[in-house]
C-alpha cells in the first residue's frame, strides 16, 4: 500500500473520522490486521477557522501549501485534503507537489453520475455553499446541477458546523435542523443531497433524508484506498486528471 498523507485538523473531529475508515477499509480489504499506511498532517483548526473568517485565503494558502510539501518530503504518495472548504485551494496544493492529490469532489461526484442523479443538493460551510470553488466543478466537470439551501438555511448550518460539530457537540435539535433544511432542498428538486463539510456526517445519516445522502468524508477514504492500492498505471492516470 502507499502512503496517504492527510492534511487534517480542520477540524480534528473529522479528521478522527477518516483515520478510522481508512483503516477499517484496509482491514476489510487487505484482512483482519491489516491497516492503513498514512502520515497526518493536523493544524490547529482554531487559527484556520479565524483565517477563513477573516476570508485571508492567500494566508491559508500559504499553509496548505507547506503542509502538502512536508507530506511529500516524508514519503507520502499522495494527500488528501481532509476538509471540502479547504479545496478552494487544491490547485495551487497540488501544483506545489509532485504527488496527486485526491480532490473529495471528483469520487463525490462520480457515484451521484453513476447512481443516475443530476440535481444535488449541497450542504457545508458557507464558504463551499456560496462560492463556486466547490459548486462549480460538480457542474462543470460532471454535468450536475447543484443547488443550495437559501440565506437562512445556509446561515443555519454553518452555524452548527463551526458552533457545534467542531467541537464535538451532538445535539438532536441540530439534528432536526438539518432534517428541515435537507426536506427543503428535496422540496425543489434535490435528487440527491451532498454532505459536503466532512463534521457533518457526526450528525446526517441516511434516515435523516428522503433522498440518497452522499458523505464526502467515506467517499474521499475510500478513494484514497482506491489510490492507495492501485497500480502504477492508475496512479500516474489520477495524476494527470486530478488537478
Amino acid at each position: 500500500m502507499r502512503m496517504i498523507g492527510l492534511i487534517g485538523g480542520m477540524s480534528w473531529e473529522s479528521s478522527a473520522e477518516y483515520y478510522r475508515l481508512l483503516n477499517e477499509g484496509a482491514r476489510a480489504r487487505l484482512g483482519a490486521t491489516a491497516s492503513a499506511r498514512c502520515l497526518l498532517w493536523s493544524f490547529d483548526f482554531a487559527e484556520i477557522e479565524a483565517l477563513q473568517h477573516a476570508g485571508d485565503w492567500s494566508r491559508l494558502t500559504e499553509r496548505m501549501v507547506d503542509a502538502a510539501r512536508r507530506l511529500e518530503a516524508a514519503g507520502t504518495d499522495l494527500l488528501l485534503i481532509c476538509t471540502n472548504t479547504m479545496h478552494r485551494m487544491a490547485s495551487d496544493v497540488q501544483s506545489a507537489v509532485a504527488i496527486p492529490l485526491i480532490h473529495i469532489a471528483d469520487p463525490t461526484a462520480e457515484r451521484i453520475v453513476a447512481a443516475g442523479f443530476r440535481k444535488v443538493g449541497l450542504l457545508g460551510t458557507a464558504f463551499t455553499m456560496e462560492h463556486d470553488f466547490y459548486k462549480g466543478r460538480l457542474t462543470e466537470l460532471y454535468g450536475l446541477e447543484v443547488i443550495v439551501p437559501d440565506a437562512d438555511d445556509r446561515a443555519t448550518v454553518h452555524r452548527i458546523i463551526y458552533d457545534e460539530l467542531v467541537a464535538g457537540r451532538i445535539e438532536p435539535a441540530s439534528r432536526e435542523a438539518y432534517r428541515a433544511v435537507i426536506a427543503r432542498l428535496v422540496d425543489v428538486g434535490a435528487e440527491a443531497v451532498i454532505l459536503g463539510c466532512t463534521e457533518i456526517m457526526l450528525l446526517v445519516r441516511q434516515e435523516d433524508s428522503a433522498v440518497p445522502i452522499f458523505d464526502t468524508t467515506a467517499i474521499h477514504a475510500d478513494a484514497a484506498l482506491d489510490h492507495a492500492l492501485a497500480t502504477d498505471a492508475r496512479i500516474d492516470a489520477a495524476q494527470r486528471t486530478i488537478t
